[in-house]
């Protein structure tokens, strides 16, 4: 990773945070998007003060509104001539239902949306690198995700954990799609089940919810396991010009029955093209 160009969401926390912290360690010049300046500049100065001498750089976006996903994808492409890898890390679950600025459920929005209009607008950067990697962290929460594409936005019932699974779904149908979009180019894409994670994941939220994650906490795997298949898709030469699949514990893993359809793969693509306005 000497020398390469990261990019990550989500990484001021969690996995994401000691991801970004163990690339910096191995050489990699870590370019993050973070939410709340005051994380954004502790992140920072964490890295500094693992990589010295390494111009990391942090810029601050809403990833749940599509200006903030399109401006901030700008302005690194603008300033990264070339991106080694991509790690689309931010996500969360939010009860009750909430709605963005952009009319888009939230969860949605932050979880399936900054993936997709981020990838759509780094691509080229991506490409410009030559060998370059996509990292999307999934879930298997995905297994209890079911699509009904006349209610992307859970207008008709909401349940948090239902929506999140979704999203989480998506999160691999992108992936498989986006895989097939990228063949015959030498960037990959791939996506992963960190486990259950002792993280801030959860937090945002009140009520049963939050008393069920914070207890659920005490059984779960650090940040530090948590990032162990991240970092290995990120980094190991052993997933060099592997590309579309899904991976628990650093191995491939067979996703559910409807994270392999291809068919809502090209559907999801097309609906969230036709949302953002990228990646016709």
């Amino acid at each position: 990773m000497q020398g390469k160009t990261v990019v990550i969401t989500g990484a001021t926390s969690g996995i994401g945070a000691v991801a970004a912290g163990k690339l910096a360690g191995m050489g990699a010049r870590i370019v993050f998007v973070a939410r709340d300046p005051a994380r954004g500049e502790a992140l920072l100065r964490h890295l500094n003060a693992i990589a010295p001498g390494i111009p990391h750089a942090a810029y601050y976006a809403d990833l749940s509104r599509l200006s903030e996903m399109k401006r901030v994808a700008g302005e690194i492409a603008a300033a990264e001539p070339k991106i080694d890898v991509l790690i689309n890390n931010a996500g969360a679950m939010f009860t009750p239902r909430q709605v963005t600025a952009d009319g888009l459920e939230q969860t949605f929005a932050l979880n399936h949306m900054s993936y997709f209009v981020l990838t759509n607008l780094l691509l080229e950067n991506l490409k410009a690198a030559g060998k370059a990697r996509i990292v999307s962290t999934a879930s298997d929460a995905h297994r209890g995700g079911k699509f009904d594409f006349a209610d992307l936005q859970s207008e008709q019932r909401y349940r948090a954990f239902v929506v999140y699974a979704r999203s989480k779904l998506m999160n691999i149908l992108f992936t498989r799609e986006l895989a097939r979009r990228l063949q015959g180019t030498a960037v990959t894409a791939n996506c992963l089940h960190p486990g259950f994670v002792a993280t801030r994941f959860g937090d945002n939220n009140t009520g049963l919810l939050k008393t069920v994650f914070g207890f659920a906490k005490n059984f779960a795997l650090s940040p530090e396991k948590g990032a162990r298949t991240l970092l290995y898709l990120a980094t190991s030469p052993e997933v060099d010009g592997v590309s579309g699949k899904y991976f628990d514990k650093s191995r491939p893993t067979t996703p559910s029955k409807e994270a392999q359809d291809d068919a809502a793969a090209a559907k999801l693509w097309q609906v969230s093209a036709e949302i953002s306005g990228v990646g016709a």
